[in-house]
């Protein structure tokens, strides 16, 4: 079986691109979010990409072709932003931590 009919790997996306689709749309309200609906964004937000590293370490663990040409694929597709992947959840991170700098502003 490859790593794409796992059972597990595809809930996992499906869940993983619901969760990040919701919360896009909803973060597209966040200036209108009192302080705890802001906390609770950010804290959803940390949640959803270190479950997104998890998936995507399984991708890069995997002996399975497919895999392994997915994130090549994602490495060239980010290189081309002049970003590695570790490079984007960094970028992330900033901006989560500047979130929650002005959580009081």
């Amino acid at each position: 079986m490859s790593f794409f009919e796992s059972e597990i790997v595809q809930e996992e996306a499906k869940k993983l691109f619901t969760d990040y689709q919701n919360l896009m749309q909803l973060g597209s309200d966040y200036g209108k979010f009192d302080r705890e609906g802001k906390v609770m964004f950010i804290d959803t937000m940390e949640n959803l990409m270190e479950r997104y590293k998890v998936f995507m370490k399984r991708f890069e663990l995997s002996e399975d072709f497919q895999a392994k040409m997915t994130v090549e694929q994602l490495k060239t597709q980010l290189s081309q932003f002049g970003i590695t992947p570790d490079q984007m959840f960094d970028q992330m991170n900033k901006t989560l931590v500047r979130m929650k700098s002005q959580l009081d502003k």
